[in-house]
């Protein structure tokens, strides 16, 4: 007699519900921290050329030798730090936890931030630690440090600027728990481009510090490019775990080329800058709208009846995120990603609209 899923799928598995990404045919679209900007039609056309001269009937290069050099060039990575390319982000999450999960091994982050931290940990079978952050969304060093005194994590994950919350947390308390972690520290760059810091000149002042990245908020979310940077004592290892041809021709043919084009994606993330102080400025003097100082290309706001205030959004044609009830920090917020001005004024009118009822 066959078996009943529930019987053969692990427990923790069983638990956790799918990633949701909601429908936005038609929507304005500002739940996802894209780049509002397409790239230039000079670039665009370069691009298209590309694709249509790849060898797509040949697996890729497995080292990804070309796109290499240019990130080494374009991040400015320091010299004798290695690199491993994942499917985004979220692939190179799912590598370092696999790489450290051994039996009773600890994962230990900060929340709120990026939920995947802590969803990737389940998957592995990994044992996660949640630090909550102070109601104003930094961290408490002390709390911190005493929870890896007393965890022993093989792996932290710390999100620079963090995700939702848009802020930037006290580098030297950052630089403490790196010297006190038993393991390695993955500093996590998704919003660098926004941020004007990085710990990517750190790396070779403490050897278990890795820097991770992303081409996705530079405006190449279609492309799933994260990148990892760091000692290749630690990324060796990492890349053991990593699956065959796991960075596409395409991706790696276009990311190549467009970061050809550094001063574009530079201006794109100036652009995105200072339409987000636009936008915090607007929301700052919405009626019954908290927003709160973001390094990134999002900003959190909180707002009385956050839930009915998201679905009139919704109603309007306007899609952000819902992070009422993630985590109690995040009571009553919301999250918008800055949009072009044209999305970014059409939300607030919506927003305004919303929160009067």
């Amino acid at each position: 007699m066959s078996k009943a899923p529930e019987q053969i799928i692990r427990e923790e598995i069983l638990a956790l519900q799918a990633y949701h990404v909601p429908d936005s045919a038609g929507m304005v679209k500002l739940d996802a921290m894209e780049n509002p900007y397409c790239l230039p039609a000079d670039v665009q056309v370069e691009v298209t050329r590309l694709a249509g001269m790849a060898a797509l009937n040949r697996y890729p290069d497995p080292a990804a030798g070309r796109l290499k050099a240019r990130l080494r060039e374009v991040m400015a990575v320091p010299e004798r730090m290695e690199l491993v390319l994942g499917n985004g982000s979220d692939e190179l999450i799912q590598m370092l936890t696999l790489a450290v999960a051994r039996p009773g091994a600890a994962v230990l982050g900060l929340e709120p931030s990026f939920v995947m931290f802590r969803v990737i940990a389940r998957f592995c079978g990994v044992r996660f630690v949640g630090v909550p952050l102070e109601p104003d969304f930094s961290l408490d060093p002390a709390r911190v440090l005493a929870a890896v005194n007393e965890h022993r994590p093989a792996l932290i994950f710390i999100a620079y600027p963090n995700n939702p919350t848009g802020n930037l947390f006290d580098a030297p308390a950052l630089e403490r728990i790196i010297d006190a972690a038993p393991g390695m520290v993955v500093i996590d760059e998704a919003y660098h481009a926004f941020a004007g810091a990085s710990f990517m000149p750190r790396l070779g002042h403490h050897s278990n510090l890795i820097v991770m990245r992303t081409l996705s908020k530079l405006g190449l979310a279609g492309l799933r490019l994260g990148v990892l940077t760091g000692a290749g004592a630690w990324l060796e290892h990492v890349d053991k775990v990593r699956l065959p041809y796991n960075v596409s021709v395409l991706t790696q043919l276009v990311a190549e080329k467009v970061l050809a084009y550094p001063d574009v994606l530079a201006q794109q993330a100036a652009a995105i800058r200072d339409d987000r102080a636009r936008l915090a400025d607007q929301l700052g003097r919405t009626a019954g709208v908290e927003p709160f100082a973001s390094a990134a290309n999002f900003i959190l706001f909180r707002t009385e009846g956050a839930g009915r205030v998201f679905e009139r959004l919704c109603s309007r044609g306007v899609l952000i995120k819902n992070l009422h009830g993630s985590h109690p920090l995040l009571e009553n917020c919301l999250r918008v990603t800055v949009g072009t001005p044209d999305e970014n004024a059409r939300f607030v009118s919506a927003l305004g609209a919303a929160v009067r009822g």
